[in-house]
């Protein structure tokens, strides 16, 4: 039988490079909240923070950027699975073997990635992975019906462990987890944000190393908390759908319900989102704590952030259709869109943490997101220039070789005169 192959370069949807690139940029920024740790009542005083428009940048992004990216990034990990089966399939080749090679590797990466940055996504996504697979023979209709009920369903999660607080218990046992282990590697107890971050600013590698671990527990924690795992695989399923569906290849014959969705994503979103960033940014929000304004605060962002990331993709797609020449300066980061997220890592906590620049706590909204584009425009440089000489990202080129189980060809073969 013929073996399945990794996809060829010729193949590879521009598209998809190019929203993949757009999100990098705004899980970045998004990002950078966290590496930041920026606490408007933290009474700390540097030039690098300006409250008055620190909080109107905050409001921007809680509006524009958080949640909507790693939305857009999580519909193109179902996408990219769809591709990978459908052209497998098309071949006679059942590519789901590899494809599932392609998640444990993933998991490698993630774990790694996890002890530079607590807020990995990497290591989630190939977790669900697996989920999606398994889910990957239900009809589009039904996939994007499920898909629409498991983004809702943090509503009914958040709802009904207001009734009954138990339901609560394995975020509470994950975050005491994660403190009990602080406290063992690192011989700390922290019990606030602001606790952290002054931990972090003093702390060496090795020791934000072992928070790192502890913080594992932490994010899994939250992401137990706000029930962000139905909403992740829910787009991924979304994203599948639309992979397998050839959507995107028909886009001439489907511009009205493009239009129609984005219209729809618009509508819905950018309302939804005005109450949640007005909450968030003016009111701390109560997102965290059991109580009914956290469940209003549940409800707009269950029914604010994943309408309108699907109407920036559908913004995207129509715009590439008539300025790709333009928009495709983005398709290198996004070919090398794993190894550019790694050094967004690697760059936010050299910056950041006291092991190394030192700017936690003293950079707000505007100058990071300031950081965050120039930081961009590097990496877009850096890409055109690495992709000139080589096929793949360092990090895509050791995925890519390992999931296959052979070296692929790295350098791009050039013809002699």
């Amino acid at each position: 039988m013929q073996q399945l192959a990794p996809t060829a370069t010729q193949e590879r949807e521009q598209f998809m490079d190019v929203l993949r690139g757009f999100a990098i940029l705004g899980i970045f920024i998004a990002n950078l909240a966290g590496f930041s740790w920026y606490f408007p009542e933290s009474g700390i005083s540097s030039p690098w923070l300006l409250p008055g428009p620190d909080r109107t940048m905050s409001f921007l992004h809680q509006m524009f950027i958080e949640g909507k990216f790693y939305s857009i990034f999580s519909l193109l990990f179902g996408w990219g699975i769809a591709l990978q089966v459908k052209r497998g399939a098309a071949r006679g080749i059942d590519a789901v073997p590899v494809v599932k090679r392609r998640l444990r590797w993933m998991l490698l990466l993630g774990a790694v990635h996890l002890l530079i940055w607590s807020g990995d996504i990497v290591f989630l996504y190939a977790l669900l992975g697996f989920l999606l697979l398994a889910l990957r023979k239900l009809s589009d209709r039904a996939m994007l019906t499920t898909g629409a009920i498991l983004i809702l369903l943090p509503i009914v999660l958040y709802a009904a462990k207001l009734h009954w607080p138990i339901l609560a218990a394995p975020s509470g046992l994950m975050f005491q987890t994660g403190s009990e282990v602080l406290a063992k590697t690192n011989g700390v107890v922290v019990m606030s944000d602001s606790e952290i971050a002054a931990y972090l600013a003093k702390a060496s590698w090795w020791e934000v190393l072992k928070t790192n671990l502890a913080g594992f527990f932490y994010r899994y924690g939250y992401l137990f908390f706000v029930s962000r795992i139905p909403k992740v695989l829910g787009v991924f399923l979304i994203g599948y759908a639309l992979g397998r569906s050839g959507f995107y290849n028909r886009i001439g014959e489907n511009k009205e319900s493009v239009y129609r969705i984005m219209g729809a994503g618009f509508l819905i979103g950018l309302p939804a989102n005005y109450i949640l960033a007005r909450y968030m940014s003016y009111h701390g929000g109560d997102y965290f704590q059991l109580t009914p304004n956290g469940f209003y605060q549940t409800i707009a962002y269950a029914f604010g952030v994943v309408p309108l990331a699907i109407a920036y993709t559908g913004t995207l797609m129509l715009l590439y259709r008539n300025a790709g020449k333009l928009l495709s300066v983005l398709a290198p980061v996004g070919k090398m869109a794993f190894s550019n997220y790694l050094m967004q890592s690697l760059i936010g906590s050299v910056v950041f943490l006291g092991a190394g620049l030192g700017f936690i706590g003293k950079v707000g909204p505007v100058c990071y997101t300031i950081f965050g584009v120039c930081v961009f425009i590097v990496q877009i440089l850096l890409s055109h220039l690495w992709l000139r000489y080589f096929n793949y990202g360092p990090v895509e080129y050791l995925w890519r070789s390992a999931t296959y189980r052979q070296w692929q060809p790295m350098r791009k073969m050039t013809n002699s005169l």
